[in-house]
């Protein structure tokens, strides 16, 4: 992998650990219609693809996803910066690169939750721009998000991502671009691997190294 000029970041399980958060907030919503909740070990693959589709398992009807999204997010505002946290060692990282390189999100989260998580949680001033779906966006892929992403970026010859799921490789190959995994997030190295990921990181700092070629 040759040296990136613009990064990248996915949000959750690379830059935040949304997992708390996550879990209670799609438990709270499931109770509050009247489900089943669920143990983390069941919900924790589905942190990462669009909510819609999440909720789509668990909801009888289109109407009653939609519902429970409405729940998630009500909750979920309110309780996110005290229920995650940011990983240790990506502060630092970001800094050094930031020093040599734009750094941009191309998350799955909805902008407007986005946005005030990485404010209140300290990061947003390292990022010249957050990108992630409107809220009312059903299933925006990680490849569509990606390509809002880049057509920020107009300079940028050899982009790189960084995720921790297969989306965020997938949709990193739709648009050439590789992507660095990391494996503090819900990813496995299996996960990652198959889905082609050009590189594997095992902590924040190795980033550095990695994406400077």
């Amino acid at each position: 992998m040759s040296a990136a000029d613009a990064v990248l970041f996915d949000l959750d399980g690379v830059l935040v650990d949304s997992r708390t958060a996550f879990v209670r907030s799609v438990n709270a919503a499931l109770a509050e219609h009247g489900l089943p909740e669920r143990p983390a070990e069941e919900l924790l693959p589905h942190l990462g693809p669009p909510l819609h589709r999440t909720m789509a398992l668990f909801a009888s009807d289109e109407a009653q996803a939609d519902a429970l999204v409405v729940s998630y997010r009500a909750r979920y505002r309110s309780t996110m910066a005290a229920e995650s946290a940011v990983f240790d060692g990506i502060p630092e990282a970001l800094d050094e690169l930031a020093a040599t390189m734009p750094l941009v999100v191309a998350t799955s989260k909805p902008q407007a939750m986005a946005e005030p998580l990485l404010e209140q949680l300290g990061l947003r001033g390292r990022f010249g721009a957050i990108h992630g779906p409107q809220l009312q966006a059903r299933d925006e892929t990680k490849s569509m998000t990606i390509a809002r992403a880049l057509e920020g970026l107009p300079h940028a010859r050899s982009p790189v991502m960084v995720g921790d799921r297969k989306f965020d490789v997938l949709g990193a190959r739709a648009h050439d671009m590789p992507c660095v995994g990391v494996l503090w997030g819900i990813g496995t190295e299996r996960e990652l691997r198959e889905a082609g990921a050009a590189a594997l990181a095992t902590e924040p700092g190795e980033l550095v190294g990695l994406l400077s070629g």
